[in-house]
């Protein structure tokens, strides 16, 4: 039995890889061959941040079940405290991007731990009004803080000379959290969370710690959106405390919430589309944003209809059947 769940999840974690590295290769091959334009590839890079971003997020609405609209004051956090490791230290770009990483994912993970304590007994309307009013009050002090360019912002951000280079930092990032929060998320201590997000008096009940819980999974999901906060400063070069207000946040919560809360795939497709959807409707310059609220809209309304849900079960259903077949046919 045991042998068998090995060669199941090996083949899993094959069709994975393979799936990942295929379309690393089809992107990339696009981008050095000049097929795409640059806003094009631009667009890829953005795409993989807040892709990262919106998963962060994810963890605490879609898994945990808690409201939060501050997510862009860890997002700052590691942008600013990542990205400043890499404009003052002298070292080659490959280190300086690694060490940014680890640097602004742990500076978010310290801030979203301590948030997390004194938040901890906060619920529905009242826990989204105080992470709120700590996203602006993150940004604010990066304002005062010395170094850090005050509203000018951080500049001089180094960044990778080769758009192949540069999507494919992004990408290898995106593709760790995707693996990072599906283990997560799988394993004993990604039930605990759900269990929590399902009967939060059920889950003490039976031993839970909730507290404890919370906690971990607050400083998970700022890590997380702290490493998409040092690779958007890498991208743009320079980062000023407007590229992180409020609007960040509820643009977040919007892809998870379009793309199915507790849903890895569908936070991933959700985020694309509403990244890709204002640059697709560029040449309507009058209109844009018009369309862009009533695509959303009418996005969100269809989800929200119970034939979708009952066809999105059906297809899942058989993808999943699917993916059981061959992935046993495999291990045999």
């Amino acid at each position: 039995m045991k042998s068998n769940l090995r060669k199941i999840f090996a083949s899993r974690v094959f069709i994975g890889g393979a799936a990942a590295i295929a379309i690393w290769g089809v992107l990339a091959l696009l981008i050095a061959a000049g097929i795409f334009s640059r806003s094009m590839q631009s667009l890829l890079i953005q795409i993989c941040y807040y892709v990262t971003l919106a998963l962060s997020l994810d963890l605490v609405v879609g898994y945990l079940g808690d409201l939060s609209l501050g997510h862009a004051a860890f997002y700052a956090v590691g942008a600013y405290s990542g990205c400043a490791f890499a404009v003052y230290t002298n070292l080659p770009l490959a280190l300086k991007f690694i060490g940014g990483l680890l640097v602004g994912g742990i500076c978010a993970a310290i801030v979203g731990f301590l948030i997390s304590c004194a938040i901890l007994k906060l619920r529905g309307d009242y826990l989204a009004i105080v992470t709120l009013a700590f996203g602006e009050f993150v940004r604010s002090i990066v304002k005062i803080i010395p170094g850090l360019g005050g509203t000018k912002g951080l500049l001089g951000i180094p960044s990778f000379d080769s758009r192949v280079v540069g999507f494919t930092a992004s990408y290898i990032v995106l593709v760790l959290v995707i693996v990072a929060i599906y283990n997560f998320t799988h394993s004993r201590h990604g039930r605990t969370v759900t269990a929590i997000r399902d009967n939060a008096i059920a889950a003490e009940s039976v031993g839970i710690n909730i507290k404890r819980t919370k906690v971990l999974v607050f400083t998970i999901s700022a890590f997380i959106a702290g490493l998409a906060g040092v690779v958007s400063g890498f991208y743009k070069t320079s980062i000023t405390p407007g590229d992180f207000d409020y609007n960040v946040s509820i643009e977040a919560l919007v892809m998870v919430v379009l793309g199915g809360m507790g849903s890895i795939r569908g936070t991933v497709i959700a985020s694309a589309i509403i990244v890709l959807l204002p640059e697709l409707l560029r040449g309507m310059d009058e209109y844009r944003m018009l369309i862009y609220a009533i695509v959303l809209i009418a996005m969100m309304m269809i989800k929200a209809s119970p034939k979708c849900r009952a066809l999105k079960e059906k297809l899942d259903g058989k993808i999943n059947g699917f993916r059981s077949r061959f992935t046993r046919k495999r291990a045999k």
